[in-house]
């Protein structure tokens, strides 16, 4: 449901037909929506919701509908919310700031050919939805890691069309009520494992280990389909950040946070990736489709200014050795580009070869005056990423960098508690990052004997912090069985740079906006102060509320760390989302807690609609 109105003014007739029309059926939804709303199914954690009226009143794709939320009165705490009405059953999979109607409905105009369609475009605050994202019907508690690695419930992504488009790829495969995923992939059908051996061993690494003995720790795919890829990378200690938009092979990375494999919805179009300069030691496109010739090759140069000195870039393309004169030219222009850029054959084999960036400045202050892509400006920032558009340029070293001729970066894991070099940029100590990765190690300790009577050891996978910092709660994580998406306020200290430099991954949002994932992807976010920083930027705590909802799984967990204040207004929104109280801490119970500070966590209930009910039944 949004807040705006639908546009055009029906005739009188029609608009009083539509209220006598509405006031009946609100009585039935009262009565009704009361009844299947007390049901018991016999799990504590079931719900169920009623089925928005305007799903029945509009019903169009174009119709907007009311955000009225229905309120009681209590005599002490003011106006509570009581319910929320329930989004139509088409927006299961709403991504708000990824919406392909919001675009055609405000009519933007988007360069399609420079993927501008794919990139985020938020509705202003009178189109925002205002109801919760139901479920698919028969939706289940996903399968835990490490099984879900290989199999989902179809259900919880009812979409079979991947598994026959790409049925001689092995991406995916229907079993049942099952969807497996046998590891395959465009370059690699006979699974990805074999596939990354290979690499491992064109790059020459001991025992062909992709990690090169800790050196290698975060990778960057790019077309990652369902992100296999990076999947069975995880056992080999390196976490890839698996990249795809919603493109024509859509839920690619819905299946991806499904099977609890790290993953973000992004694209290379106009603007810049989310991430820092130099954050990943790997990047890799595998038959991903991209035109990486296109404006002088802009989308390579974006590539570059995020791998690190001496990183590396693997392409698996019908470019790299198949003969056809179409092929032999693109690779003719790719081979010159690259060579301008500074970049050198490391590998070639079959189907695929392997580009190394240089250590330092030395062959850019080589090349000939006036050779292209130039050097970026001294000015330009290079981890400036937040709307910020791409330039066909390259991105050099500082003198700092140029000199330690690398990242400076001790291997995997002593990378996650060393001081990372780039901490002088914000004035940190090496003494503030060590106390800091201290007081986030006792404060998680803290977290799991609250959440201990909720949770087994497979409970949690994918994990959600919502202001990392410089990724302290995630690195207090390392020993979990789960992997963290560090998120960085786009107008706060751009420190997601010391995030990657630790091995972690991450990218920026803004909270007053949505995160750029699908509804139902995250089992446990955590929220330290964001709602007192929204507060401060005048954003609406509810929409934050709605949001947070939207990205968390059914029976998952938020731990909110706030003031006082907070924790009360969210407790007043409980029942209308469904959501329950698991525990609560305040300085009084716990030592490592602010005066002002207090610790609650939440789950969320799974709950279906009466719709989906009858459905899956």
């Amino acid at each position: 449901m949004t807040r705006g109105r639908s546009d055009g003014t029906p005739k009188k007739r029609l608009i009083t037909t539509i209220c006598v029309v509405a006031i009946f059926l609100g009585f039935l939804y009262a009565y009704y929506g009361s009844i299947f709303g007390n049901q018991d199914r016999g799990a504590s954690t079931l719900q169920h919701g009623s089925k928005s009226l305007s799903h029945y009143l509009l019903g169009s794709e174009d119709s907007e509908e009311s955000s009225t939320t229905t309120v009681q009165e209590d005599p002490e705490d003011g106006i509570v919310p009581k319910s929320y009405p329930v989004c139509d059953d088409r927006h299961s999979e709403l991504i708000p700031c990824l919406d392909r109607h919001l675009i055609y409905q405000m009519r933007l105009k988007l360069d399609l050919s420079l993927m501008e369609h794919y990139e985020r475009h938020c509705p202003p605050p009178e189109r925002r939805f205002n109801c919760l994202i139901p479920p698919p019907a028969g939706y289940k508690v996903p399968i835990k890691w490490p099984k879900s690695r290989d199999e989902v419930w179809k259900a919880n992504i009812p979409h079979t069309h991947l598994a026959h488009e790409k049925s001689d790829q092995n991406w995916m495969v229907v079993k049942g009520e099952k969807i497996v995923f046998p590891g395959g992939g465009t370059h690699f059908h006979y699974g990805a494992d074999k596939y990354i051996a290979s690499i491992a061993n064109m790059l020459n690494f001991s025992n062909d280990k992709m990690n090169d003995e800790g050196r290698l720790r975060t990778v960057l795919d790019v077309g990652c389909g369902v992100a296999s890829f990076g999947g069975y990378l995880l056992s080999s200690n390196i976490i890839a950040m698996s990249l795809a938009p919603n493109d024509v092979h859509q839920n690619q990375i819905q299946f991806a946070l499904e099977r609890g494999i790290p993953a973000y919805l992004g694209v290379l179009g106009t603007k810049r990736l989310p991430y820092p300069s130099r954050s990943f030691e790997l990047a890799h496109c595998s038959r991903c489709r991209i035109d990486w010739l296109q404006r002088d090759g802009i989308l390579l140069l974006e590539l570059d200014r995020v791998l690190r000195p001496g990183g590396y870039f693997a392409y698996s393309s019908p470019e790299a050795y198949a003969q056809d004169e179409e092929d032999l030219r693109i690779w003719r222009e790719m081979s010159a580009l690259v060579g301008r850029m500074c970049w050198r054959i490391a590998a070639k084999r079959n189907q695929t070869v392997i580009w190394q960036k240089p250590l330092t400045n030395d062959c850019y202050m080589q090349r000939e005056p006036g050779t292209r892509p130039p050097l970026c400006r001294s000015t330009d920032d290079p981890d400036a990423v937040w709307g910020v558009l791409m330039e066909a340029c390259i991105t050099p070293y500082s003198d700092h960098d140029h000199k330690a001729k690398g990242s400076g970066l001790a291997p995997w894991p002593a990378r996650l508690t060393s001081p990372p070099p780039r901490l002088q940029d914000f004035g940190y100590s090496s003494e503030m990052f060590e106390k800091d990765t201290e007081t986030w190690r006792r404060r998680v300790e803290s977290y799991w004997n609250l959440l201990s009577p909720k949770i087994e050891s497979d409970t949690i996978r994918n994990v959600m912090d919502m202001k990392a910092h410089m990724g302290s709660f995630a690195a207090a994580l390392k020993d979990k069985d789960v992997w963290v998406m560090n998120v960085v306020q786009e107008d706060g200290p751009n420190t997601l740079k010391l995030i990657y430099d630790r091995g972690l991954i991450g990218t920026t949002n803004n909270w007053c906006e949505a995160f750029s994932t699908y509804p139902r992807t995250y089992d446990l976010l955590h929220a330290w102060t964001v709602f007192s920083d929204i507060e401060k930027k005048e954003c609406s705590a509810e929409d934050l509320l709605l949001e947070m909802d939207r990205i968390l799984r059914p029976t998952g967990f938020i731990i909110i760390r706030d003031k006082q204040s907070v924790i009360d207004m969210v407790k007043k929104h409980l029942s209308a989302l469904h959501w329950e109280t698991v525990a609560t801490a305040n300085s009084s119970s716990d030592s490592e807690l602010e005066s002002d500070e207090v610790v609650f966590i939440i789950q969320k209930k799974l709950w279906l609609t009466s719709e989906s009910v009858r459905e899956s039944e």
